[in-house]
């Protein structure tokens, strides 16, 4: 299993404070998918700039797929432009991913839609990530944080300099796309009241 299955399952079965805007939650899987990356050298940050690796295999389609996004001209992509670009629907891709091998209902899915109530599946991915959830993982339970799951957790403190870059600008790109949100809503509540005026 791979920290951004993880963080995928996490956000569908540990109840938060309010429900995970799945714009939010791509931009945390792209970044979990860096901070993979990282562990397995497929990447390395100078400053805030993503250098890539060769090009190897990871054992995962979708890190296989994020190895193969990578920008691999200089001046290289940033982590926040990274998030942004990879980020985009990513968190569609993952549920359909993990639905595809069974990970969410328990049973692979070929062609037939599954049914819209199917309850959550005990299947090893979501064990999986139970255990590193319930483990206080600190790169796991930062980028759950901004996304408002387990906001009572004591902050933990990381060694790795490269991932807490990736966490910083998780957190800062969606306080951003938080922020985006808040102002549409705003002028499209004006919007209406103009149009209801007598």
């Amino acid at each position: 299993m791979t920290t951004p299955q993880d963080l995928f399952l996490v956000s569908v079965d540990v109840p938060g404070e309010r429900p995970v805007e799945q714009g939010d939650l791509s931009l945390a899987l792209a970044g979990a998918e860096l901070v993979d990356l990282l562990g397995t050298r497929a990447v390395t940050l100078d400053g805030e700039r993503i250098v890539p690796g060769p090009p190897l295999p990871t054992g995962d389609r979708m890190l296989d797929e994020a190895v193969a996004a990578l920008v691999r001209e200089e001046p290289y992509e940033t982590v926040e432009d990274w998030l942004w670009r990879r980020g985009r629907g990513l968190a569609g891709a993952y549920h359909d991913f993990l639905d595809t091998e069974g990970q969410l209902t328990g049973r692979r899915r070929r062609w037939l839609p599954r049914p819209a109530e199917t309850p959550p599946a005990d299947t090893p991915a979501r064990r999986h990530a139970a255990e590193r959830w319930w483990s206080h993982e600190p790169v796991l339970a930062g980028l759950a944080d901004p996304l408002g799951i387990g906001e009572d957790r004591p902050q933990t403190e990381y060694a790795d300099d490269a991932v807490l870059t990736v966490l910083a600008a998780v957190g800062d790109a969606v306080t951003e796309l938080t922020a985006v949100r808040e102002r549409r809503r705003i002028e499209n509540a004006a919007f209406d009241n103009i149009w209801r005026a007598p």
